[in-house]
């Protein structure tokens, strides 16, 4: 197999887990208050299905996701690196979009709050102080006002890592990673430098994986297993979740953490099953849709929620869950098609130049855009984040 032919299927493989990922974030941030929690039960399966896929199924989408961008950051060498041009060309991919979409959404909800609109569903840009009104704008601290874009914050610090953690996983690669892996999985332990820990170590283990040439399709064969046995552990954690939740005790937390590490090999060995369908192969080429969907799926969810609260009510939950879902992806859907032809050069900056024909790029090209969308949002509630 020639190394383009390699590219070529490990190219379509990011995107069609990065799509099914994305789309799963919806599901994880519809929102949801007191009264209409799935915790209370009160809709049995409608409600253990939401916890299925919020909070236990879609959470291994971060740590899945950070693994591939480590690993296409060094694909080529610890010799080939060059840190740089990566921070150059991760300036523009991965921190502008961060700063356009979050901004944007900032000074919306300053209009809209000034109106006295919005307050209660999002925070209090007025009343807050100025250290939480910076976190909220640029996320140094603290999660961003467009929650799921703390996972571009967290990436472009690790990209700023990058050269420190390549060194020591290629002298100490067990260690390095051992150590990152127990941090990730302990609960109440923060690292301090990202808001997610997961993605410190996914993105170390990435980059593990190709300096030391790890051949990423050796367990396909195993693929319907390993597939299997990971929705069996979602299936399993969700249940617990379910009975215990919303305050989980410490061995709860350390499951849901770890399935979210060890079940991306399940996200990644489904990609091989997925690809070799029709379907796999469409979802495969929707290019910059995904990012599309990620940076605009959140504000969508809550102004929709908020609309809801004015005329629905917690017995009816059950419709909003399902047709904000629907509204939402038509919406980004359609948005995505109609901007991306009529302003290009918008376009482009939005999505950090991920809006190329990915037909007319050679497949090395594909690779370079497909790792600084490695996203899964951060959860709509603390106790999920």
């Amino acid at each position: 197999m020639t190394l383009l032919a390699v590219d070529q299927n490990l190219s379509s493989r990011i995107n069609l887990m990065r799509i099914l990922l994305i789309c799963g974030i919806v599901f994880v941030h519809v929102p949801f208050d007191p009264q209409t929690s799935p915790f209370l039960g009160r809709l049995w399966l409608f409600d253990w299905f939401r916890v299925f896929l919020g909070d236990s199924l879609f959470r291994i989408g971060v740590p899945c996701l950070s693994a591939i961008s480590g690993y296409l950051l060094f694909r080529r060498g610890l010799s080939e690196f060059r840190f740089a041009p990566v921070v150059r060309s991760k300036l523009k991919t991965v921190l502008l979009p961060f700063l356009l979409w979050n901004l944007g959404l900032l000074l919306v909800l300053l209009l809209m709050q000034r109106a006295h609109v919005g307050i209660g569903y999002f925070p209090d840009l007025w009343s807050g102080s100025p250290a939480e009104f910076t976190n909220y704008a640029l996320a140094f601290q603290g999660y961003p006002i467009n929650l799921p874009l703390y996972f571009l914050r967290d990436l472009f610090v690790c990209i700023l890592l990058s050269p420190l953690l390549a060194v020591l996983v290629a002298r100490a690669p067990w260690m390095t990673c051992g150590s990152l892996f127990l941090l990730a999985i302990l609960p109440d332990v923060t690292v301090g430098l990202v808001l997610k820990k997961s993605i410190l170590f996914s993105f170390a283990f990435g980059i593990a994986l190709a300096v030391h040439n790890v051949d990423t399709k050796a367990l396909d064969r195993h693929a319907p297993i390993g597939v299997v046995a990971t929705l069996f552990a979602a299936v399993v954690l969700a249940s617990g979740l379910y009975s215990m939740g919303p305050s989980f005790p410490f061995w709860m937390d350390l499951a849901r953490n770890t399935l979210s590490i060890v079940g991306a090999l399940g996200f990644w060995l489904l990609s091989a099953m997925l690809l070799r369908t029709a379907l796999g192969q469409r979802l495969a080429r929707t290019g910059s849709l995904s990012f599309w969907v990620f940076c605009g799926h959140y504000p969508l969810l809550v102004g929709l929620w908020m609309i809801w609260n004015r005329f629905g009510d917690a017995a009816a939950y059950p419709v909003f869950y399902v047709s904000a879902v629907l509204v939402t992806f038509v919406i980004l859907i359609s948005s995505n098609a109609i901007i991306s032809r009529s302003l290009p050069v918008a376009y482009q900056i939005l999505t950090g130049s991920r809006g190329r024909s990915q037909g007319a790029a050679p497949a090395s090209r594909r690779l370079d855009d497909a790792d600084a969308i490695a996203v899964k949002g951060a959860a709509f509630s603390q106790d999920r984040r």
